[in-house]
């Protein structure tokens, strides 16, 4: 049996100072998955070494690609050539990872199966196996679910129109173009993530843009890169809104990615009254970083929707949190895809700070909160959700009493450290380990 890891968390303690936050998720899942596609040495410094990257790198490593691991955050991929693997490749729970992987795949001339988690194969994998198959992909799934199987196909582009914006889907299309015959292109309804565009452009992929519509034609391999990954913006979201929420607090985050494809949040929270700074200092990995000042600050409810939905997807947990602390009411909608995340996070989110005495209403398509709200401290569940798990932390430092975030430990799938990182900005915050089920305590 092994030890259940929990955060306790204390309120009262404002969070003030400086610091930064592990390197961009999506950056890091990039940097291996093209860097293996590249004829070369990629270079990569600020790498996350997180649960869901790591398991995007043990694939590339399943498929006969080098690494040298400098370090935890510093590695060296000679890629160029892939060999067919022993066995699945199995990508834990990395959503990103086996859907990116999906589009690389379809392209080579050995057969795969790319599989993951229990909790990975519950998410659906038509939205990628549809676009690939009408590009010549032979691909298919249990269910529209994980594990996937794919045969080695000749691949066509096509003209894509996305029903829904998605930044997984696009770059599964996108990679799949590279060994495609003729271009392939994809039509956005509105914007997702560019980082695929961003660095396969940088690796001198034949790429073009055109507002929501990305063209891509085959490549004979792409040029290896050296860069530093920037900070997560989705990870900073969460000291920020810890900031903001509890009173006295004053932070400042350094070498946040400002992308502006993932600061939907930051731009919501300054309509909300906000006291946030955000200056721009450079660029890494083609990508725009700064700082990022918040302070605490009496926020006002607002409604999201549409483009901005995107823009923040993976922020809404945390978003909750600031809400229940605004004064007045909060509407979220056309946020369906909430639903098919890692858990159903509109309904995970609503049942575990209702523990703490937060009233919510769910819609279909998101959630409506008045506030100002008291909670209480209580024992709530991760649900093996990292996002969940630190958003019921932030919540913890506004609780009356004592919070305990059970399954702390999937907070690593993006943010090793977050307790630490936290703790150093004075917050009452620690990982700790319950006694397996069935043991003795003295």
């Amino acid at each position: 049996m092994t030890a259940v890891d929990y955060f306790r968390v204390v309120p009262g303690a404002p969070l003030r100072g400086t610091t930064t936050v592990p390197g961009d998720k999506s950056i890091s899942h990039r940097g291996v998955l093209l860097g293996m596609l590249a004829q070369g040495e990629t270079h990569i410094r600020g790498w996350l070494p997180a649960g869901d990257t790591e398991s995007s790198l043990r694939t590339v490593q399943a498929l006969g690609v080098p690494v040298e691991r400098h370090s935890a955050t510093e590695l060296t991929l000679r890629g160029g050539e892939l060999t067919p693997p022993s066995g699945p490749l199995n990508l834990g729970n990395a959503g990103t990872g086996i859907r990116l992987m999906a589009g690389i795949m379809a392209g080579q001339p050995f057969p795969s199966v790319l599989d993951g988690s229990e909790q990975l194969r519950r998410r659906p994998m038509n939205r990628i196996i549809a676009p690939l198959t009408q590009m010549g992909a032979k691909i298919s799934g249990t269910n529209g679910r994980a594990p996937l199987t794919i045969e080695p196909a000749a691949l066509h582009g096509i003209r894509y129109e996305m029903p829904v914006a998605s930044a997984q889907v696009k770059s599964a299309i996108l990679l799949a173009g590279l060994f495609a015959q003729g271009e392939t292109v994809v039509v956005q309804p509105g914007p997702a993530r560019d980082h695929t565009e961003r660095m396969l452009r940088a690796m001198g992929a034949p790429l073009e843009v055109d507002g929501n519509t990305v063209t891509i034609g085959p490549t004979d391999g792409l040029k290896p890169v050296d860069f530093t990954v920037p900070g997560d913006a989705s990870s900073a979201a969460f000291p920020v809104v810890a900031a903001l929420v509890v009173p006295g607090s004053d932070i400042t985050l350094t070498n946040i990615n400002l992308n502006s494809t993932r600061t939907g949040l930051f731009d919501v929270l300054q309509a909300m009254g906000a006291q946030l700074e955000i200056v721009e200092t450079g660029l890494a990995a083609g990508e725009p970083v700064g700082t990022i000042r918040a302070r605490h600050s009496q926020l006002k409810g607002i409604e999201v929707g549409g483009e901005l939905v995107v823009r923040m997807i993976d922020e809404f947990p945390i978003f909750m949190v600031a809400a229940l602390a605004a004064e007045g009411v909060t509407v979220v909608r056309d946020a369906q895809e909430l639903r098919v995340k890692e858990t159903d996070r509109i309904a995970v989110m609503s049942a575990e700070l209702r523990k703490l005495g937060a009233q919510i209403t769910e819609t279909e398509d998101g959630f409506v909160i008045s506030g100002p709200q008291r909670l209480t401290g209580a024992e709530v569940e991760g649900h093996d959700d990292h996002r969940i798990a630190m958003s019921m932390a932030v919540a913890g430092l506004i609780a009356s009493g004592e919070t305990r975030v059970i399954d702390a430990k999937c907070a690593a799938d993006s943010f090793p450290g977050y307790a630490e990182t936290l703790r150093g900005l004075g917050a009452e915050i620690e990982q700790l380990a319950l006694p397996p089920v069935g043991t003795k305590s003295g």
